[in-house]
């Protein structure tokens, strides 16, 4: 008969429980009776093991039930909004493009041309910077730098396939011929696309055969310095790139270059390797001399640090008595450490040839063929009437329509214009010691790199994330579930006097931890435990006889963590207030009279000193 005792005891406490539940969720005094008849065990002991134990018809519910029942329906709801498809940037497919023609890349310029480059010539001088210099129209590709830095783009999805790629160097030998890719779009002439304004934007994306988008964000985020950022991305494909390019040009008397000095960062997002390139610069000559031609120049590299490969390229000018098979070449190798895996040989605008050391088998590497070129990745942009005012397209559309119609004159005035407002607001801001701040990109300045504001370097994540999408320059992804709620039942159902009992006992705790630290005695820990239950006990509801010992919830840790947050944000912003001013105060011009008081403010405290170590 033991375990029929054993039972009955169980029922008993059981009865308790339910008990002192109901007195809580009801909120009345009714007294219940302290023992149940034998019919009540019966029913409540086949009510627990029935399928049907869901109350009905206002059957009451404990507070937990009630509140755990109201966060899945506030769950499902926000899960109903978010299922609901993302507001998102329009774009529309670009026309047909044009290539220049493989080989030398020459013009010849008419003579009223020609008296505008003497009249150009006379204002410089060797080794002076061009930046400053206003170019004329009639050398201007009608678009801007920043849509050109973009042309390496077309040929993504070879990326794609250095991602699932599990050979090191392998994967090196396909990033070599993505960045190949991106340079025999040449336009048809001599051109020089625009000089971005400060602030200046755009954004573009490619689609893969897969049906997955390269996302493409720019932005002009220096004047003096000239310096342009970008950000390209396509998590689902597993790549990203980042880079801050600053445009540098020399005159040399006859010749001109301009130097892209910077550094893009390639990431491969499912192997966390990230690929760091350098790009050539371009090269005029031919300016008073001979025939007017530009080519590439200058050493490269892509280099991961990860795996220690390294790809070395050299871009060779034309020699002086060269014939056309020296025109455009590019030779170079793949490294190991200081060994060389395989040669690199060929023209950065038509054939390139990889040749592996160890095993002596040669191979194209690139060779944009006909086929080649109509495999290029359909780029979208944003229609002009959905730009914003300081976008490229629409910045610049009248002096692009202007030179597509060969109206010079026009698209002089229009490039004035622009170039006059930009000179206005410059000298506002410096007169109200104002600090320009971009859009989308900030800097780090510990390395002096330009970041994407809102970048995204997790691997892509097939189960959740459905597709990447745009809307006002921010790159977000659609996923399938929203992120995991920091609210769970155990927090929501509790009572909120058993919060307030938690609090009051993680307390007491924390002091005691203090002094037992300090070797305080603890005498003073009994003494401030005891008046804290006291409090607790007369605070709760009678029906509870003692405060349960609740452990630390996450409640308390995501209030600790959001204050730490708050902290760091207002320090973080006085950080930046402090560096605005100092940018001010170094900005300013400092004249003779500043000096002065330098000057004055050391002598006296060197008095000062003096006087005090005579009466030491």
């Amino acid at each position: 008969m033991c375990w029929l005792d054993a039972l009955e005891l169980c029922l008993r406490n059981d009865s308790a429980l339910i008990r002192s539940i109901s007195t809580k969720s009801s909120g009345d005094s009714t007294s219940h009776e302290t023992q149940w008849s034998e019919a009540d065990y019966e029913k409540h002991f086949i009510h627990d093991l029935s399928d049907a134990s869901q109350p009905e018809n206002g059957a009451h519910l404990s507070t937990g039930e009630v509140d755990l029942t109201e966060s899945e329906s506030e769950v499902s709801a926000k899960e109903e909004e978010i299922d609901e498809e993302p507001q998102q940037t329009p774009y529309i497919p670009n026309a047909e493009e044009e290539f220049g023609a493989a080989g030398e890349q020459i013009e010849e310029l008419a003579e009223e041309h020609k008296s505008l480059i003497w009249y150009l010539v006379k204002q410089v001088r060797p080794g002076m910077d061009l930046s400053k210099v206003v170019l004329p129209t009639f050398i201007l590709e009608p678009r801007s730098f920043l849509d050109k830095l973009g042309d390496a783009y077309y040929h993504a999805d070879i990326i794609s396939k250095a991602v699932v790629e599990d050979d090191a160097f392998t994967r090196m030998k396909i990033i070599t011929k993505w960045y190949l890719s991106g340079f025999y779009k040449k336009p048809k002439g001599l051109k020089k696309p625009y000089n971005p304004i400060l602030g200046e934007t755009f954004r573009c994306y490619w689609k893969h055969p897969s049906g997955s988008k390269t996302f493409y964000i720019a932005e002009q985020v220096s004047h003096h310095p000239p310096v342009s950022a970008f950000y390209v991305t396509n998590r689902q494909e597993g790549f990203s790139i980042s880079a801050s390019i600053l445009a540098k040009s020399k005159f040399y008397g006859n010749s001109t270059s301009a130097i892209l000095d910077g550094i893009a960062v390639l990431t491969l997002l499912p192997r966390g390797e990230d690929y760091t390139l350098t790009i050539p610069y371009v090269h005029c000559k031919g300016i008073l001399m001979g025939t007017l031609c530009m080519e590439l120049g200058g050493k490269v590299y892509i280099h991961c640090e990860k795996t220690g490969y390294k790809t070395e390229l050299e871009f060779k000018l034309r020699p002086f008595l060269g014939g056309a098979e020296q025109t455009n070449c590019v030779s170079g190798r793949i490294k190991l450490g200081k060994e060389t895996l395989a040669t690199i040989d060929g023209y950065w605008d038509g054939v390139t040839q990889i040749k592996d050391k160890r095993s002596g088998e040669e191979q194209v590497l690139w060779n944009p063929t006909a086929n080649v070129r109509k495999s290029r990745l359909k780029r979208y942009t944003v229609p002009l009437e959905h730009q914003g005012e300081m976008e490229s397209e629409r910045l610049w559309q009248h002096v692009s329509s202007a030179i597509l119609r060969d109206d010079m004159n026009t698209a002089t005035e229009e490039k004035t214009v622009l170039e006059e407002a930009q000179r206005a607001q410059s000298k506002e801001r410096k007169a109200k010691c104002e600090e320009w701040f971009p859009s989308h990109f900030q800097q780090d300045f510990q390395t002096g790199q330009w970041c994407y504001k809102h970048l995204d370097l997790r691997p892509w994540d097939p189960r959740n994330d459905l597709y990447q999408y745009e809307f006002n320059y921010i790159i977000c992804t659609k996923t399938k579930h929203p992120a995991p709620m920091i609210r769970t039942a155990s927090i929501v159902s509790v009572d909120p006097q058993m919060k307030q009992s938690e609090g009051r006992s993680s307390g007491v705790k924390v002091a005691k931890r203090k002094l037992t630290t300090k070797q305080i005695s603890s005498d003073a820990d009994v003494n401030d435990s005891a008046t804290t239950s006291e409090e607790f006990h007369s605070d709760s509801t009678h029906s509870v006889k003692k405060a349960p010992s609740l452990p630390a919830t996450n409640s308390s840790i995501m209030l600790a963590i959001h204050d730490l947050e708050q902290s760091l944000q207002e320090h973080g912003e006085k950080i930046n207030q402090l560096q605005q001013k100092l940018n001010v105060v170094l900005k300013k011009d400092i004249g003779p009279r500043y000096y002065v008081e330098i000057f004055c403010i050391v002598f006296v405290i060197g008095i000062l000193q003096a006087i005090f170590l005579y009466y030491k």
